[in-house]
């Protein structure tokens, strides 16, 4: 088996193994993290996407970056699924969440090299993890109720300050406040209240400023009546949601017919027609005076709809048809057909609402829903100059949304601007000490490792990064160690002043679950690849007729 050319599986392909598989990971894991970096905190870049059929996204948002590159590395694909995980659960901290883990696992490979077993190494993380967390809710998470009406709007505008639209924070943290506070809805069952992001419809349509979007009241379609003969609004509407045809029904391809009498096929014809007036007299008949499909509706069957004094609307794309279901308790209608064999439509697969209207908003019809049963929705318009900066304008907004959610249904923050990753640094440290086991060099890594997001803030800040994260260590190291100088325990940087800071006062807050979430996730993302210590790769299978 082993030649001169090494080693062979006879599992057709090759083997990596040990200390070389670590690097390879390590590599390519920062290599990820390193396109991510400068477009960290406020002051942080944008990047350019260009696919392979020359679409372009300008962004900084550290999720749409990683889902754009096609990454083939196996260790860095997790980092990709890591930002999506967390883009999931919090909304926001994508990118520092693939910097810490990326950080962790260089570190974590340095301690390898040092002859310190992977074993002691992920215990040691696992641990400084818990510890990381436990600290983070009892000391430095401040519970909005303690600060005022003001967190929710300084929470959002710390989320969007890395963004396009950080220029106009307090225009659009308003926006953004507002839009999500309007959706509020309580579970009847266990009382709990949500804020379903869901709820909040973007839209966006060009000219004017950014600072001429604004709050629209209802779920707006971006589509209008499918005729003109119809009623501009409808009050105490029934709403059926279909997802399927109301066009003339067709023979089916395959079907033949022999027709000996010239007169029975002007009866096939009438026939059709008839089917599709049925269906539609069937849907009017239950109530319903707005009909929302997928498909598309010829104009003899728009006709009938005129005639009933009900609007249509075809081609509504299937996410907002969902959404708009959801909204207004419907059912979507995928066939008439019952159990049967008949046709029937059930009024109980209507929603309702209390009014439908259209409205012309920058040259475009758009259908407003207002009232809907189950959830007040709203719609956000944004207005800019091109698809790039609109895209961009959503992606933040989005980010913004989700963060307030959090803020709103767990009701703690903590200060932004590094403060967490400088207190957790120093208590760590502080405690790893306490640890007379092997663990305590790789608590004392994760201490170091954390450091790297006010580093990295203060170098995309063009600051001083050596000087700014030392005072801050300063800063923090006084507050856990000297009675009276807990309040210290808020400091962080002021990337525009170069300073340290009380960030709570200076109204850069951020939920505290983000940054949970955030030391969880890139731990675990870390031990996962740190447990591998062997890659195999198999050989594709030749084809048939290759050589």
């Amino acid at each position: 088996m082993a030649g001169a050319a090494g080693p062979q599986l006879q599992l057709h392909g090759e083997r990596t193994s040990g200390q070389d598989v670590r690097q390879q990971n390590a590599t390519a894991v920062l290599a990820v993290a390193n396109i991510l970096k400068t477009s960290l905190g406020p002051v942080g870049l944008d990047k350019m996407m260009v696919d392979d059929i020359g679409d372009v996204t300008i962004t900084n948002d550290g999720a749409t970056i990683l889902k754009l590159l096609e990454v083939e590395h196996p260790a860095a694909k997790i980092l990709v699924e890591l930002a999506e995980l967390q883009d999931q659960e919090v909304g926001d901290g994508t990118t520092s969440v693939v910097i810490v883990a990326a950080e962790l696992l260089k570190r974590a490979n340095e301690l390898v090299r040092a002859k310190i077993h992977p074993t002691s190494i992920i215990g040691g993380y696992r641990l400084a993890m818990r510890e990381a967390c436990k600290y983070l809710q009892e000391r430095l998470a401040i519970p909005t109720s303690a600060l005022g009406a003001e967190t929710l709007m300084a929470a959002a505008k710390t989320a969007m300050s890395s963004k396009i639209v950080g220029a106009d924070s307090d225009f659009f943290g308003r926006l953004v406040v507002d839009a999500v506070t309007a959706v509020r809805s309580e579970d009847e069952f266990t009382g709990r209240v949500r804020y379903p992001v869901s709820a909040i419809n973007i839209l966006k349509a060009h000219g004017k400023s950014a600072r001429d979007s604004r709050m629209l009241d209802g779920y707006a379609l971006n589509l209008g009546r499918a005729a003109q003969g119809m009623p501009k609004s409808v009050k105490k509407v029934r709403i059926a949601c279909l997802d399927m045809n109301l066009q003339k029904a067709r023979m089916l391809f395959g079907v033949q017919v022999l027709v000996t009498d010239p007169k029975e096929l002007e009866l096939i014809r009438q026939r059709e027609v008839d089917i599709t007036r049925e269906r539609i007299q069937k849907i009017i008949d239950a109530g319903a005076n707005v009909i929302l499909t997928t498909k598309g509706i010829d104009d003899t069957a728009l006709k009938y709809f005129v005639e009933a004094g009900a609007i249509a609307a075809r081609r509504v794309p299937k996410d907002d048809l969902r959404r708009v279901a959801k909204a207004t308790g419907a059912s979507i209608v995928m066939t008439l057909a019952d159990m049967e064999g008949n046709e029937t439509f059930d009024p109980a697969n209507l929603g309702s609402a209390e009014e439908v209207v259209e409205e012309s908003v920058a040259d475009n019809d758009m259908l407003m829903i207002r009232g809907p049963k189950n959830t007040r929705a709203v719609t956000v318009l944004l207005r800019g100059a091109n698809d790039y900066l609109l895209d961009e304008m959503d992606r933040s907004l989005h980010d913004a949304f989700c963060i307030v959610k959090r803020v709103l249904e767990s009701g703690e923050v903590v200060p932004g601007g590094g403060a967490v990753e400088g207190a957790l640094s120093v208590y760590l440290e502080n405690f790893a000490t306490t640890l007379g086991s092997r663990e305590q060099m790789a608590i004392a890594e994760f201490a170091d490792a954390l450091l790297i997001i006010p580093k990295t803030l203060a170098v995309n800040a063009a600051k001083d990064a050596t000087e700014l994260v030392a005072r801050l260590r300063a800063f923090h190291y006084t507050a856990q160690s000297k009675e009276g100088k807990e309040e210290l325990a808020r400091s962080g940087l002021d990337l525009v002043g170069g300073e340290i800071r009380d960030n709570i006062a200076a109204g850069v807050v951020e939920p505290a679950l983000s940054k949970l979430k955030i030391l969880q996730f890139a731990t675990e993302a870390a031990i996962t690849i740190l447990r591998i210590d062997d890659l195999i790769r198999l050989e594709p299978e030749p084809q048939e007729g290759e050589e």
